[in-house]
């Protein structure tokens, strides 16, 4: 009877090795016909990730051998954290799943947080939809504010509220850079579930403004952004002032110290791979080479330029090697630089 069992258990294991490496001897065109390409969204549904990722949805398997399906799951969790660990240690490595990954994720490990438990430059980084050479993360204030201009803020009795999400969102990472990094009079108003919440707090005069993209405030709120109600005082995430805004200071024009320096580009790098598509570590070589490429094809097909431009949405594509170069810089910034700045980000979310 135990022998039995023994030769039971030991042709199952036979048999998943037998399928396993059947899997693995398909070509990338075998793998992927007829079948669905699970697409992890770690945010909730609405928001600018979720957005993008569900334009990538419709358009991704045109570009793969064998053209899968691709579907979308909103999985939310408190910055994208969550999903980035199963992502790494448990989510199949076939090729069959891929996530969007929020900007911030990647830096988190680098930043000592204990419950990050991935290593980001063993993922397998697709591509980026935005390099954000067009985009700016702005500090918007409504028109009514009376500063007009960053100056005005250094004004004696000067104070401008801004709102903050929840610990490790990057509005609230930069309103405290903006507070205790840059010295400017910010009062940072917290307990807000993204950017709409905190529009409508701005239109009730709850709050002065919000730190938040410019293609994101633009795409969420036309009819505010058209009729000039939003003002820009500050632009994060630039190396140089953005064309459309030649009169608005970049924050790094602010720092004159090194050391705060690097910790502002620090905290700007993820912006260069500001929409970050990534699968689990170990996909089968060739089957990563054919989602980095179709990823690439994808951005430059004028459907899906199309769709994007109906959707407001301005593609400035990053390709894997350049998000994976981008996730290096991260891993090489000085420890002191990343201590100083991990101080004064958790100091400000106390």
């Amino acid at each position: 009877m135990k022998t039995g069992r023994f030769f039971t258990a030991a042709g199952a294991a036979l048999c998943l090795l037998a399928a396993g490496a059947a899997a693995r001897a398909q070509s990338v065109e075998q793998f992927y016909r007829g079948r669905t390409i699970h697409l992890v969204i770690p945010t909730s549904p609405g928001g600018n990730y979720d957005h993008n990722a569900r334009l990538l949805s419709r358009h991704l398997g045109r570009f793969i051998p064998g053209n899968p399906a691709v579907v979308a799951q909103n999985i939310p969790d408190a910055g994208g954290m969550l999903v980035a660990n199963r992502l790494y240690n448990t989510m199949d490595r076939d090729g069959a799943t891929i996530a969007i990954m929020e900007r911030g994720t990647p830096q988190l490990p680098y930043e000592g947080d204990p419950n990050a438990k991935y290593d980001p430059l063993k993922f397998t980084w697709i591509g980026s939809l935005s390099s954000y050479e067009n985009d700016a993360y702005l500090m918007l204030v409504m028109d009514r504010h009376p500063a007009k201009t960053l100056d005005d803020l250094k004004k004696p009795g000067a104070l401008v509220r801004l709102g903050g999400d929840k610990p490790g969102s990057t509005n609230l990472t930069f309103a405290i850079l903006a507070r205790d990094l840059l010295k400017l009079p910010v009062q940072i108003v917290r307990g807000y579930n993204g950017g709409a919440p905190m529009f409508l707090a701005m239109q009730s005069g709850e709050l002065d403004g919000q730190v938040i993209g410019m293609g994101s405030a633009r795409g969420a709120q036309p009819a505010l952004w058209n009729s000039g109600q939003l003002r820009p005082l500050l632009q994060f995430a630039r190396r140089t002032r953005l064309e459309e805004f030649p009169d608005v200071p970049t924050a790094r024009e602010l720092v004159s110290d090194p050391a705060a320096l690097s910790m502002m580009e620090f905290a700007e790098i993820s912006f260069f791979m500001a929409l970050p598509f990534v699968a689990p570590p170990d996909v089968p070589p060739e089957r990563a080479a054919a989602l980095r490429k179709a990823f690439m094809d994808m951005v430059k097909d004028p459907l899906f330029l199309e769709d994007a431009r109906k959707a407001g949405f301005e593609i400035t594509p990053v390709d894997g090697d350049g998000v994976r170069a981008l996730v290096a810089r991260m891993a090489a910034t000085p420890k002191e630089v990343i201590e100083r700045y991990v101080n004064i980000v958790s100091r400000g979310r106390e």
